[in-house]
């Protein structure tokens, strides 16, 4: 396990400040091995292919794949872990946020025999609140929901032996959501710990509605939990309204002289049913568009250049 060819995979998507920041601080710590470091650019629209390029020229180690527009963080990783050739394959963001200097401590958790090493925030900086809540809320509501436990507090930033690599790209379905994917074989694991930083430049690719959307693939390719909520919801409000008529039933009876008045309590019931139905379509929609783009089968990614590959 002493000689073995490391791979460090870095999606970038309009990263060009932070790539120098990055390599000045990523070099001195995967040198001290055999290595690659493979960029994949999603689609940038600014100079982060050009700056690649050129640190290309500076070190042969260095490798670049450049897609054709914006498929996706986790289509990038995909790209990565299908060219990567390493015996330990390392994904990280370009942003700084995650430290370089923790894939030491990842590759001695490696060197005893984990298939997959983890790094899990133990503090968190330059985030927040509702950010740092919202992540909370996402990991509870996904472990809740879906039958393979997810680890919390853990990003893609994380170390893969070979092994587990093959497997994310012997799969047959679009990979979406790779946190599941990679915890869902149940390989052996270990975490190493860290503070994670606040950006070194630049903003989040990860708005709020991204965060969403990312959430619900991650629900819907790991469960089909909602589709029985929803059946209880129908249930449930099927109950209520049985209820509520046997309820006026035996009122009529005992108390003839009444009878139901107020569109306020139509209104409320037409709602609350109305809401339930949207939602219940809402998650069926879900899991049909889920089929709907496996059936496509059209590639995960384009990818236009390669360079020193």
């Amino acid at each position: 396990m002493d000689n073995f060819l490391l791979s460090v995979i870095i999606p970038v998507y309009n990263e060009e400040n932070n790539i120098k920041p990055l390599l000045d601080r990523l070099i001195p710590v995967v040198k001290k091995h055999n290595y690659e470091i493979i960029f994949v650019d999603d689609g940038a629209t600014d100079k982060t292919a050009l700056l690649i390029k050129q640190q290309i020229k500076k070190n042969q180690n260095i490798r670049l794949i450049s897609f054709y527009r914006n498929f996706g963080h986790q289509m990038a990783l995909s790209a990565g872990y299908e060219i990567a050739r390493g015996d330990a394959v390392v994904s990280i963001d370009a942003d700084l946020q995650d430290p370089p200097e923790v894939i030491d401590s990842m590759i001695k958790k490696w060197q005893r025999g984990a298939s997959i090493v983890y790094a899990k925030r133990n503090e968190r900086y330059g985030e927040s609140y509702f950010k740092l809540k919202t992540a909370s809320l996402f990991y509870k509501l996904i472990n809740f929901l879906s039958d393979t436990p997810i680890p919390t507090e853990v990003g893609d930033f994380r170390l893969l032996d070979k092994k587990v690599v093959l497997y994310l790209n012997n799969l047959k379905e679009k990979p979406s959501f790779l946190r599941g994917l990679v915890a869902w074989p149940g390989f052996s694991t270990e975490y190493v710990y860290f503070k994670r930083n606040k950006r070194f430049s630049g903003e989040t690719h990860y708005g709020f509605f991204k965060m969403v959307n990312f959430a619900l693939d991650g629900i819907m390719s790991f469960s089909t939990k909602p589709l029985r909520l929803a059946t209880y919801f129908g249930f449930l409000s099927a109950g209520l309204g049985f209820l509520g008529i046997i309820y006026e039933i035996l009122k009529k009876i005992f108390y003839p002289e009444s009878f139901v008045i107020g569109w306020i309590g139509i209104f409320i019931a037409v709602m609350f049913l109305g809401g339930i139905q949207l939602v219940t379509i809402g998650i069926i929609g879900e899991y049909i568009g889920k089929i709907y783009q496996e059936i496509q089968n059209r590639p995960k990614y384009l990818i236009k250049e390669k360079v020193n590959l």
